[in-house]
């Protein structure tokens, strides 16, 4: 992998995962000095999460990580309600035996909030990949990546926030799946990512780093 990769994909994940909280300002020559590379690798990483609205420039002072608004996750909680329903109907019309009896590993979970954190990114991940639509996948493992940012800014805010109903959830869809009954796997799986958004938005605007775009 070239070097300017190997930057973009460490400091995209560093971004996520709240290394970089939301509005951080970052340096050219401190990352450069965090990851011991030039500054050009980082450059161009840098102009790549910008495009992914990452990250922005500030004219004469660098760059800051984006702050996150409300009508972004909100956007970006309405597109995975739209994709990932589509990567489950396409598993359980297209998906070999074998694919879906691969999911028993989420059947079970323990750990702390970032275990969760890693084992639910597991989870969404396997269904995109179980779709066996390379395009499809690709779009929905970056939206749940960029999901994962939102629910660790928002995560210490959560009331009620139970692991268990969670991965219920999840082993009511892997059921339905497994069986391929579609029509039940699709209002599981609307129904999940529908109690996320109403579980996740209210925790974020509560939280000083979430921004609130006004209107035009």
């Amino acid at each position: 992998m070239l070097l300017r990769e190997n930057i973009y994909d460490r400091l995209r994940s560093d971004i996520l995962c709240c290394r970089f909280a939301p509005g951080d300002e970052m340096r050219e020559q401190d990352l450069a000095e965090r990851y011991e590379v030039s500054r050009q690798p980082v450059r161009d990483a840098l102009l790549q999460l910008q495009r992914e609205h990452l990250v922005t420039v500030q004219p004469r002072q660098g760059y800051r990580v984006t702050p996150i608004s409300l009508s972004d996750a909100r956007d970006l909680l309405r597109f995975r309600l739209a994709l990932e329903p589509a990567c489950v109907t396409e598993a359980i019309e297209s998906a070999p035996d074998s694919v879906l009896k691969s999911l028993d590993e989420f059947r079970r979970f323990s750990g702390n909030h970032e275990d969760f954190i890693a084992y639910n990114r597991g989870f969404h991940s396997a269904l995109a990949h179980a779709s066996g639509n390379r395009r499809m996948a690709t779009a929905l493992c970056d939206l749940i990546g960029q999901a994962d940012r939102l629910v660790r800014v928002s995560i210490s805010n959560l009331r009620g926030h139970d692991p268990a109903k969670l991965v219920g959830e999840h082993v009511a869809l892997i059921d339905a799946m497994q069986r391929r009954e579609t029509r039940t796997a699709a209002r599981i799986i609307k129904a999940h990512i529908g109690a996320t958004e109403k579980r996740v938005l209210p925790a974020l605007k509560r939280n000083a780093v979430i921004v609130e775009e006004k209107s035009s």
